[in-house]
Parts: C-alpha cells; sequence; structure tokens
C-alpha cells in the first residue's frame, strides 16, 4: 500500500516529534580513571554541562559508594573507593538521568 504525501508528512511530523522527546531528555556522562581518582564528565546532547548534577557512583552489588554534585562545567572527582566495575550515575535536572560503568581493568590502570 502506498502512503500518500499527507501521510507521509504526518508520519514524519510524528518521527520529529517523539525523536526530538527522546533527545530532550538525554544526558551524557563519561568517565575515567587516572593517579588514584576517578573523573567524571556530564553534558547534554548540545554541549552544556550538566551543571549541580548529583553523581553517584555503585558497586557491582548495588551499593553506595560515592555521591556527589558536579561543578558548573559538569565535572566531578573522586579518590578511587574500590578496584571493582563502577557505575557511575548521573541525575540532571528535569529527570535526565544516564549511567556509565567504568569496568575493572580501567580502575586498576588509573591507580
Amino acid at each position: 500500500m502506498k502512503m500518500g504525501y499527507r501521510s507521509t508528512i504526518l508520519a514524519f511530523l510524528l518521527f520529529l516529534l517523539f525523536t526530538g522527546t527522546a533527545l530532550a531528555h538525554k544526558v551524557n556522562i563519561f568517565a575515567y580513571a587516572e593517579s588514584g581518582q576517578i573523573y567524571t564528565e556530564s553534558y547534554f546532547p548540545d554541549g552544556r554541562p550538566v551543571a549541580q548534577g548529583k553523581v553517584l557512583v555503585y558497586d557491582p552489588a548495588g551499593t553506595l559508594l560515592v555521591e556527589g554534585e558536579t561543578d558548573a562545567e559538569g565535572l566531578y572527582n573522586f579518590a578511587i573507593p574500590k578496584v571493582v566495575d563502577l557505575k557511575i550515575v548521573i541525575k540532571a535536572s528535569m529527570g535526565h538521568r544516564n549511567s556509565f560503568v567504568l569496568k575493572k581493568s580501567e580502575v586498576e590502570e588509573g591507580q
């Protein structure tokens, strides 16, 4: 069945509506280990930093190890709490949330 001109336009507009909504609630977090510290960087898809975002760090058992807040540039660092896989979660404004897993091997290399 062929889609008419109006159906094509409607499908495209719905695609933009739902994709735009999905991107609007996305936030990114990246982490790496160096010199006994874990460094995190959090930002929105448009490149703006996540200022005063809540950072939570969990071990594989789900135990909260570290809790802190990003600075105005979306940065937060802390001493390596444990040499295990670390799940690092960022909670930003308006329900934005994401996580990053820093593997044990990367944590070991960063000691």
